[in-house]
Order: C-alpha cells, then sequence, then structure tokens
C-alpha cells in the first residue's frame, strides 16, 4: 500500500477516535466524523487526489480546537506538512466567537494556497449543513453564518474553481431554505 494512502487512512482512524463522542450541531446530530470525511473527500476532490497530505489534513483539521490534539502530536503522527496545514486552518479558541470569527476574515487572503483550499472546503461543508441538518439557531443567526462564511471565502481568492462552485451552490441552497423559513 502506498505512504501516502496509508497517511491517509491512518488520519481518518486519528479523527474517528478523536471525535468519537462529538456530533454536529445539527437537527439530525450526526457524527462529527462525517463532516470531516466530507472536508476531507471535497478537498481530495479538489486535488485529484494528488495531494494526499492536505486530504489528511482535512480529516483532523478540528483536532486541536474541538478536542485538544496538540500540533506536536499530529506532526510526530503525520508529518510537519500536515500539522503544518491544521495550524494553519486552526482558531485561537482562547478568543472570543466573535473575535476568531473576525480574524478568520482578517487572515483568509494570507493563508497558503493549500491551506485556502482546506479552508474553503471548510466553509462549503458547514454552509451544505446548514440545509441538510440545520442546528437549532435562529433564522437570524443562520443567515449570518451565511454571510460571514461568504467573507471568508471572498477572501480566499480563486483556491479552487471546483470548491468555489461547490460552495456557491451549497449558499443558493442554504438561502433558498432560509427565504422558505420565514
Amino acid at each position: 500500500m502506498p505512504t501516502e494512502l496509508l497517511i491517509v487512512l491512518k488520519a481518518a482512524e486519528a479523527a474517528a477516535n478523536w471525535h468519537s463522542g462529538q456530533r454536529r450541531k445539527g437537527v439530525a446530530g450526526e457524527p462529527y466524523v462525517n463532516h470531516l470525511i466530507e472536508v476531507a473527500s471535497l478537498v481530495a476532490e479538489a486535488t485529484n487526489g494528488e495531494d494526499p497530505h492536505l486530504t489528511a489534513a482535512a480529516l483532523l483539521h478540528d483536532a486541536v480546537e474541538d478536542q485538544n490534539i496538540p500540533l506536536s502530536q499530529i506532526a510526530s503522527m503525520f508529518g510537519e506538512d500536515v500539522a503544518a496545514l491544521v495550524g494553519e486552518v486552526t482558531d485561537d479558541k482562547s478568543l472570543p466567537r466573535h473575535e476568531r470569527k473576525r480574524l478568520q476574515v482578517e487572515h483568509a487572503p494570507h493563508k497558503s494556497p493549500r491551506a485556502k483550499l482546506l479552508k474553503l472546503a471548510d466553509k462549503t461543508s458547514n454552509v451544505r449543513a446548514l440545509s441538510l441538518s440545520p442546528p437549532d439557531w435562529t433564522l437570524e443567526r443562520r443567515r449570518e453564518y451565511v454571510r460571514w462564511a461568504c467573507e471568508v471565502v471572498a477572501g480566499l481568492g480563486q483556491a479552487s474553481p471546483y470548491l468555489q462552485e461547490q460552495f456557491e451552490a451549497a449558499v443558493r441552497q442554504a438561502e433558498r431554505d432560509l427565504e422558505g423559513a420565514d
């Protein structure tokens, strides 16, 4: 088995273990690992499967924020490249939510091209979830999330035409669903 495939499979296994008790915020309460797999699939599709380290990072992108897994542990298990990508898309959870959101918009244009792909895939998955299994948020909070996600994505530039198309389709669907929920 190629080493690249092993890295992705081991990242999937680690993500499933680290996030085993975590659920999405949506009404379906689906396992959180579903989100990680969706983000990794989007990244793999956008790169034609040619960047296994980025795909592994997509599987692990919330491990630091949600499970307090140290970047040093990710580096020792998956290498410095994967850990650097995870670190580049990790928010500082010690900051208030409003500040973290502001910093995502501010930092988006300055991310590396690969981190931009990962961030775009993550935002696509999150906006899709607003339609497929919306969280128990007010309509205004859901609308605000879509507006904010669009701001972040605008700062990413043309990271990937494929992912941009997926994101825009997710936004259109979310807006239709939100409009119909009034």
